[in-house]
């Protein structure tokens, strides 16, 4: 038996709107969105961490650069469990890098450091962990993206318009950089 809460956020959630309150999700029903090609689907946010960390997974066909963004006050891990995905980071001296995560392989990439991604095979999967004094991130995949009820990729795309990166609150501790140059390939 599943338990549907509501919450601010949505009509119906399987995920306890409160903190402090045990749970268990079953595979894929946790909160879903779509943004791009993806399906963000949160099993743990701010709501049930006190704001301390959320957990997500991010699947996605092969596709384009998800673009360059910073968390001023926010860690985010990146952990692949299928497929890969190529990770590019800038420390905060402007060193970049570039790195293709296959299954098993983990990157962090600090606060204040920008960085992007791009799913590099067909059905890969991303695990994400963000945490940090600022709050955490994971309804910023709702608000910029299409909430959705289904399992799987969207049937289109979902792309916001380009002035819609630069909406999104301030509490989501994400920060577009349009500008933002990779000097790796």
């Amino acid at each position: 038996m599943t338990i549907e809460y509501a919450t601010r956020y949505r009509a119906s959630s399987r995920i306890p709107a409160e903190p402090g309150k045990p749970y268990v999700i079953e595979k894929g029903e946790g909160d879903r969105a779509h943004l791009f090609g993806d399906l963000v689907t949160v099993y743990a946010g701010g709501e049930q961490t006190e704001n301390t960390f959320n957990f997500f997974t991010v699947e996605g066909p092969r596709g384009d650069l998800i673009p360059a963004h910073v968390h001023p006050d926010t860690y985010e891990v990146f952990y692949v469990t299928h497929g890969a995905v190529r990770l590019f980071v800038e420390d905060t001296e402007g060193n970049q890098q570039e790195r293709l995560l296959t299954s098993g392989d983990f990157g962090f990439v600090p606060r204040n450091c920008p960085h992007a991604y791009r799913i590099e095979r067909h059905h890969s999967q991303v695990v994400g962990v963000a945490a940090g004094p600022g709050g955490t991130f994971e309804r910023f995949f709702e608000t910029l993206g299409a909430p959705t009820d289904r399992h799987g990729l969207p049937p289109e795309p979902v792309v916001p318009a380009p002035e819609a990166f630069a909406t999104v609150p301030h509490q989501y501790d994400v920060r577009f950089l349009p500008d933002h140059q990779w000097r790796t390939r």
